[in-house]
């Protein structure tokens, strides 16, 4: 049988990615952590973790341990600070992971109210088109964007957005502009960098019907906005929701190619490590971002 108090201490340290960190929020010394973990480790007889002097990393046996303890032990965590605290208000930091375009369409002023509201809390924002490692980076909450995919944390879809592909004048002009989806393969496209260098773009055609279309271009990017400062620049046909390209067509920078096409996939995700026992804060900060979002007609 093995100690639950190691198994707790063991949680923080994958939640939190070092036994220094863990120990800061435990209360515990970094070397007492250490220990803590070899013990739980000797009562199991496996090995959790590697361990080097840069970075830890979960076995499968740790990985396994993990998901089946980790939330027995918020459980119990959350029934005990329910007691002991009551009505315990919003409290603490919590790391938003979010795309790089997050606050384009997300006013900041929001967020100030936000905060003006509930004075304990504070927030960290990693902005990137990349998917954070929630564990690794020690992310509480993450918006996506795209294709919610299986990835063994907690998810929903906020909302569904519809993407339209665009151009600048100046490259309509340089190139003309096509009149069917499979001329696409002819054109340069901007796209998010891929390992292969092509991208397959799947669009609703008028019919309703799903159509497919391998693309290339000359230049790739991980930014939403770095796509569409590329089509800005002529340097080809790129795919863009409503939200960020709206000024830009009205301003007659960008205009619509193939407009009878759009791309629904696209949308934006919460998603979180554990599926119970959220920290007040976090929860509510959600539940400010799913209301907000709820009353924008423009990512819809």
């Amino acid at each position: 049988m093995f100690d639950l108090n190691d198994a707790a201490v063991f949680v923080q340290v994958v939640r939190h990615g070092s036994f220094a960190e863990a120990g800061r929020r435990l209360g515990l010394p970094p070397n007492t952590v250490s220990r803590r973990i070899q013990q739980l480790e000797s009562q199991l007889g496996a090995r959790l973790m590697q361990r080097s002097t840069r970075k830890l990393t979960l076995t499968s046996a740790g990985q396994d341990f993990h998901d089946r303890c980790a939330g027995l032990i918020d459980g119990l965590a959350a029934a005990g600070q329910a007691l002991a605290a009551g009505g315990q208000e919003p409290s603490g930091l919590v790391r938003v992971a979010a795309p790089a375009d997050f606050f384009d369409f997300f006013p900041m002023e929001w967020v100030a109210d936000f905060l003006a509201a509930h004075p304990l809390v504070k927030l960290d924002f990693v902005l990137s088109d990349a998917a954070a490692d929630l564990i690794a980076e020690r992310i509480d909450v993450a918006f996506r964007g795209g294709v919610l995919r299986d990835s063994g944390y907690v998810g929903r879809r906020l909302v569904t957005r519809s993407a339209g592909l665009l151009a600048s004048p100046v490259y309509i002009a340089r190139r003309g502009e096509p009149k069917s989806l499979q001329e696409l393969a002819r054109h340069d496209c901007v796209t998010p960098s891929t390992p292969t260098g092509h991208t397959t773009w799947r669009l609703t055609g008028p019919d309703g019907a799903e159509e497919e279309v391998q693309v290339a271009g000359r230049f790739t990017g991980n930014t939403a906005q770095a796509l569409r400062r590329a089509a800005l620049a002529g340097l080809g046909i790129a795919q863009l929701p409503p939200a960020m390209a709206t000024r830009d067509e009205q301003a007659g920078e960008l205009v619509r190619v193939l407009p009878q096409y759009e791309y629904t996939g696209r949308g934006l995700n919460v998603v979180y490590p554990s599926r119970k026992h959220l920290p007040l804060a976090v929860s509510a900060f959600i539940e400010l971002v799913m209301g907000k979002l709820d009353q924008m007609d423009v990512l819809k």
